[in-house]
């Protein structure tokens, strides 16, 4: 009798295991996918050792969205288009293997530009308005200083940018148009971004115009966050942990 209920005890936890398995794909690859943040190309809406929450269903699924990537079909489908102003993850067009966070500013058909800094969408400069200053440390250990501006674009969507000088390499571009069916992607932190500017292989990793099909989700919700370490530093918690950016949404 003890060896017959060993098996099946055996066998219950097994099941349950692989219920806990498929529930956990089901969520990832329909409701919502963890994602932290590596670097500060999305500063000051995002920092380095945030951890967030990507929404599968808001744009609808494609190849991307779906648990390893597996090639089930093709296009997007139960889509809705991604708005001007989201925060969104996608799988680099050159490199699928990569993905990255940035924010939609150019939809199919509009021409983007840089010109000394502003951004520039459809020919209309984009309104910003200076309202403090934010310093991070270089690779070297220098203080370096960036102004924050609040950025109004065409929809009356707005947020925070980071600029280090209006005279940047990706300060002053030439007029991009976006493709049908391509959006236009930039990095919050404009001068530390690589982003959509970087259309050609020229040093940096090249970015583009992003399709519909590589865009994973929509940025929700930023759940935890800790400076200068992993979710998985337990001992840093009481220290590190900035407990003013928990749970908030991302705009």
């Amino acid at each position: 009798m003890s060896k017959k209920r060993t098996g099946g005890g055996f066998k219950e936890v097994i099941k349950t295991i692989v219920y806990a398995v498929l529930i956990a794909l089901g969520i990832r690859t329909f409701l919502y996918e963890p994602f932290n943040i590596p670097s500060g190309s999305m500063m000051p809406t995002l920092l380095e050792g945030d951890y967030l929450f990507v929404s599968k269903f808001s744009y609808g699924y494609s190849r991307y969205t779906i648990a390893f990537g597996l090639p089930l079909f093709e296009g997007r489908i139960l889509g809705s288009e991604p708005e001007r102003g989201d925060v969104v993850v996608f799988m680099l067009p050159s490199d699928p293997s990569l993905d990255y966070i940035k924010r939609v500013i150019g939809l199919p058909g509009d021409r983007i530009q840089m010109v000394d800094g502003i951004l520039h969408i459809n020919g209309e400069p984009v309104e910003r308005e200076l309202v403090g200053e934010m310093s991070t440390r270089t690779d070297f250990g220098a203080r370096q200083f960036g102004a924050i501006y609040v950025e109004t674009l065409p929809n009356g969507r707005r947020h925070y940018i980071r600029e280090i000088s209006d005279n940047g390499h990706w300060d002053d571009t030439e007029v991009y148009v976006v493709p049908p069916g391509h959006y236009f992607m930039m990095g919050d932190n404009r001068d530390s971004s690589e982003d959509s500017r970087v259309i050609r292989d020229n040093g940096d990793r090249p970015v583009g115009f992003v399709p519909l099909e590589n865009i994973v989700g929509r940025a929700e919700i930023l759940w935890f966050s800790i400076d200068g370490g992993s979710f998985w530093d337990i001992w840093r918690w009481p220290t590190d942990i900035r407990w003013d950016r928990l749970f908030m949404t991302i705009e």
